[in-house]
């Protein structure tokens, strides 16, 4: 959404998150995409905490090692997101203008609906519904993103300290519309629902056809059920991580830790049915379709299995993969583990430099 430069060309999508920075570089190939280089590599503990940089040093050197250990990456520009407390989108009615009428007011509009300091944030829109349809009756759609300067500056701030150029900072929302659009395209009859689980949040968007109905972020993600496994049955980090995976350790039994992850699992469809339900009460349509599952909380034990039975709707893994052609030989490496956490990344890749 926010770009820095004017001219059309090819990013590296790169999507820095609490436990893990991944990049991906795409190359068109006929009338699709192949991946023409990947890369990931481990944060450390506490080095990003709720989105915000606490340790910059330690996740610049992160992502230069994603680049010098993964020689296959030719571009230097890179594409980020943002996502949290520090991103407000919100979708806003105005009286129909002209689109240069638009620019000159939305700051002004932008003040009721941004509870920062108009000085402090970067302001994009995107018109949904210009309002000249027969029941616009005077106003238009409006999407109005807003994102805190500071953060950005500490996100920017890293890229470059790791020696890449930062060109769009986009929001993970739509980067995951991105990836989902051009790996199974778009069906207006549709509501469906892009929820990407992180370490320290989950993603939601909710899209009916090409529009992004409702989006929010809920700040509980994977390190929940690592820090609920470690209380519950008095383990070291490592181990409770290693647990919550499924993989054994000394003291305690994966049994004994399914009921604690499955109490967060709770926790977190409490906060998806309040997104769901403030969705159904602000939009014209009050059925979900489909959800489409990413990142890795996403894998947790019994988490795809609670959501069908909640919310009744099919529960699918989102492959970023699907419709993108990929190489292994080129690549140096089989498959990625679990491609649904690389959702974020591939959409972030699809961008150009000057898109709105």
């Amino acid at each position: 959404m926010f770009g820095m430069f004017g001219k059309s060309k090819s990013v590296v999508g790169l999507d820095i998150g609490s436990s893990a920075v991944k990049a991906i570089e795409l190359k068109a190939a006929g009338k699709g995409f192949r991946v023409a280089a990947y890369g990931e590599e481990p944060v450390p503990a506490d080095a990003i905490v709720d989105g915000a940089i606490i340790d910059a040093g330690a996740v610049a050197e992160a992502i230069r090692q994603v680049f010098e250990r993964n020689k296959a990456f030719k571009g230097k520009d890179v594409c980020a997101s943002l996502s949290g407390n520090a991103v407000i989108v919100k979708k806003i009615t105005l009286p129909v203008m002209t689109e240069s009428e638009l620019d000159e007011s939305i700051y002004w509009e932008a003040e009721q609906y941004i509870p920062f300091d108009i000085q402090d944030v970067n302001l994009d829109y995107q018109i949904l519904d210009p309002g000249t349809g027969p029941d616009s009756r005077g106003n238009m759609e409006v999407l109005l993103v807003a994102a805190k300067k500071e953060k950005i500056g500490d996100y920017t701030g890293v890229i470059a300290q790791a020696g890449r150029t930062p060109v769009i900072v986009d929001v993970d929302a739509f980067a995951l519309q991105n990836a989902f659009d051009v790996n199974y395209g778009l069906d207006t009859a549709q509501v469906v629902v892009l929820l990407n689980a992180g370490a320290s949040a989950i993603n939601i968007n909710i899209l009916q056809g090409e529009q992004s109905m409702f989006t929010r972020d809920i700040s509980i993600g994977g390190n929940a059920y690592t820090e609920a496994v470690q209380k519950e049955l008095d383990l070291p980090h490592e181990s409770a991580e290693q647990l919550k995976k499924g993989i054994p350790v000394d003291g305690a039994s994966f049994e004994e830790a399914q009921p604690v992850l499955r109490a967060v699992t709770e926790n977190v469809l409490l906060e998806v049915q309040k997104t769901f339900d403030f969705f159904k009460a602000t939009a014209s349509s009050d059925r979900i379709d489909r959800i489409m599952l990413s990142g890795g909380a996403s894998r947790v034990d019994g988490f795809r299995e609670m959501l069908h039975e909640r919310f009744g709707a099919p529960v699918e893994e989102f492959d970023p993969f699907r419709a993108i052609v990929w190489d292994p030989k080129k690549l140096g490496r089989e498959s990625i583990e679990h491609a649904s956490t690389a959702a974020v990344a591939v959409g972030l890749a699809l961008r150009k430099v000057g898109d709105r």
